[in-house]
């Protein structure tokens, strides 16, 4: 994550994330150590994957205490293996305390994105086909849900309703049909942005070609269906593929040749990395 992305879109959600933890002091920690001690504590895998967020684990602590200082071992996007140790936290024994589940939270959840996407896109190394993400992320974990994805390998669909235009299914009930729902997007949408339609059967595919779609959406179609989809567009338009695709099944969709390959278990889907923070010393 680019710093300036950290400092305007992150940074208030970490504040948020601290302020949800501490509403007024971590009464446990203020208990048993007092305010001038500091120490450092190591940050160990507890699993094998990907490492992702660490400037978000970083930051976490800093905002609690800005002499903060992380010194890690691995760098973003690291294989990591279970066992080990990935850095050291230097900061108050205070700050340590109290932001440590926060930062590991949005580090396991980040780094558990980019383990499961790193072995979906696996799957599609070697072919023109992107695999990107959807919108089913978290509320006010976008930023981070999305950046992990990326860290992972894969590709960001729209990051939010304002980046462009997708008619889906009840978008098009509410025009009345593929080509009215087009033409009113063409009529209202700035220049630069696509087009992109939602397709359930070839029927729909024609409609979408025909009223000039950029993108053709095929949308939980089964494998016979999509080929003929892609033998009726004929490059006319990219192709996306949707609808419940998962590390499991990812492998049955390699062979259509598609642009990209949408899933929405990137996120909501994934597992966390397992991680700790241990063996906290106190220095003075």
């Amino acid at each position: 994550m680019n710093s300036v992305t950290l400092r305007l879109e992150a940074e208030p959600l970490i504040l948020s994330a601290l302020r949800e933890d501490i509403t007024s002091e971590d009464v446990t920690t203020a208990s048993v150590i007092g305010e001038e001690a500091t120490g450092e504590v190591r940050l160990i895998a507890k699993q094998d994957g990907v490492i992702c967020g660490l400037d978000v684990f970083a930051r976490t602590f800093e905002l609690l205490d800005p002499t903060a200082a992380c010194e890690f071992t691995v760098a973003e996007g690291d294989d990591v293996t279970s066992g080990q140790e990935l850095g050291i936290v230097r900061a108050h024994v205070r700050a340590l305390l109290s932001g440590e589940r926060v930062a590991l939270n949005y580090l396991q959840r980040m780094s558990g994105i980019a383990t499961y996407t790193r072995r979906m896109a696996a799957l599609f190394a070697g072919t023109k086909t992107r695999l990107v993400d959807t919108r089913k992320t978290c509320p006010n974990m976008r930023v981070f849900e999305k950046e992990a994805v990326r860290v992972g390998g894969g590709g960001n669909h729209r990051y939010n309703l304002s980046d462009g235009v997708l008619l889906k299914d009840n978008h098009i009930d509410a025009a009345g049909d593929v080509a009215k729902a087009v033409a009113a997007a063409r009529a209202y949408a700035p220049f630069v942005r696509k087009i992109e339609v939602e397709v359930e059967t070839i029927d729909m595919v024609r409609e979408a070609l025909s009223a000039g779609a950029d993108i053709i959406m095929l949308d939980n179609m089964d494998h016979d269906t999509m080929a003929e989809a892609m033998r009726v567009i004929d490059g006319a338009a990219e192709v996306e593929v949707s609808g419940n695709v998962t590390a499991e099944n990812a492998a049955a969709l390699v062979d259509l040749g598609v642009d990209y390959v949408s899933s929405g278990a990137l996120t909501h889907s994934a597992p966390i990395l397992d991680l700790s923070l241990k063996h906290l010393t106190v220095l003075g």
